[in-house]
Protein backbone atom coordinates (compact mmCIF):
# COMPACT_ATOMS: atom_id res chain seq x y z
CA UNK A 1 0.00 0.00 0.00
CA UNK A 2 3.04 2.71 0.81
CA UNK A 3 4.68 1.59 -2.83
CA UNK A 4 1.18 2.02 -4.64
CA UNK A 5 0.54 5.43 -2.63
CA UNK A 6 4.03 6.49 -3.72
CA UNK A 7 3.65 5.76 -7.21
CA UNK A 8 0.40 6.77 -7.40
CA UNK A 9 1.73 10.21 -5.45
CA UNK A 10 4.97 11.00 -8.40
CA UNK A 11 2.27 10.10 -11.31
CA UNK A 12 0.68 12.91 -10.26
CA UNK A 13 3.65 14.89 -10.00
CA UNK A 14 2.51 16.17 -6.40
CA UNK A 15 4.25 19.02 -5.30
CA UNK A 16 6.04 19.40 -1.44
CA UNK A 17 3.88 18.32 1.35
CA UNK A 18 3.52 20.37 4.46
CA UNK A 19 7.25 18.73 5.44
CA UNK A 20 8.18 20.81 2.52
CA UNK A 21 10.46 18.05 1.21
CA UNK A 22 10.46 17.52 -2.61
CA UNK A 23 9.91 14.53 -4.03
CA UNK A 24 13.64 14.48 -5.31
CA UNK A 25 14.64 14.99 -1.85
CA UNK A 26 12.14 11.86 -0.67
CA UNK A 27 13.68 10.04 -3.60
CA UNK A 28 17.73 10.59 -2.73
CA UNK A 29 16.89 7.45 0.26
CA UNK A 30 13.68 6.23 -1.20
CA UNK A 31 14.04 2.61 -0.09
CA UNK A 32 14.89 4.11 3.66
CA UNK A 33 11.92 6.44 3.72
CA UNK A 34 9.39 4.04 1.92
CA UNK A 35 10.42 1.68 5.09
CA UNK A 36 10.33 3.90 7.98
CA UNK A 37 6.69 5.27 6.44
CA UNK A 38 5.41 1.34 6.83
CA UNK A 39 7.15 0.78 9.74
CA UNK A 40 5.19 3.67 11.54
CA UNK A 41 2.18 2.72 10.08
CA UNK A 42 1.77 -0.46 11.05
CA UNK A 43 3.00 0.00 14.34
CA UNK A 44 0.57 2.99 15.25
CA UNK A 45 3.24 5.38 15.87
CA UNK A 46 2.39 7.36 12.78
CA UNK A 47 0.70 11.03 13.13
CA UNK A 48 0.55 13.02 10.11
CA UNK A 49 2.02 16.86 10.67
CA UNK A 50 0.14 19.55 11.80
CA UNK A 51 -0.86 21.48 8.67
CA UNK A 52 -1.32 25.65 8.88
CA UNK A 53 -3.99 27.82 8.75
CA UNK A 54 -4.65 29.96 5.63
CA UNK A 55 -7.23 32.29 6.07
CA UNK A 56 -9.17 32.68 2.58
CA UNK A 57 -10.74 36.27 1.74
CA UNK A 58 -14.64 36.10 1.19
CA UNK A 59 -16.23 38.55 -1.27
CA UNK A 60 -17.97 39.86 1.50
CA UNK A 61 -14.76 41.37 3.14
CA UNK A 62 -14.76 38.43 5.58
CA UNK A 63 -12.35 35.16 5.63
Amino acid sequence: MVWDSYLWIKANKSSAGSDRQTMDDFEKDLRENLYKIWNRLTSGSYFTPAVGRVDLPKGNGKT
